[in-house]
């Protein structure tokens, strides 16, 4: 799950080497992806209203479902 969220970032993101994912759980068991970004980047990662963030949440969780899991995608600035 992690490198398919890694992979996405990297592929909307010009600072490469500034983007990593982080992963934490939640007392809820849920696991969470924090996505770290240069400041410049956060734009690209959110994208017009939420567009794209809202795309990369719906892919993730159709993903985790597969596996019967519960995610929660965050940036962090």
């Amino acid at each position: 799950m992690e490198k398919l969220l890694i992979a996405i970032v990297n592929g909307l993101v010009e600072k490469k080497e500034e983007a990593s994912v982080t992963v934490s759980k939640s007392p809820e068991d849920i696991t969470v992806y924090n996505i770290h970004t240069a400041k410049e980047d956060v734009g690209r990662i959110i994208g017009k209203n939420g567009k794209i963030i809202h795309a990369i949440r719906t892919v993730m969780r159709a993903a985790a479902s597969k596996n019967g899991i519960r995610i929660a995608v965050e940036i962090d600035s």
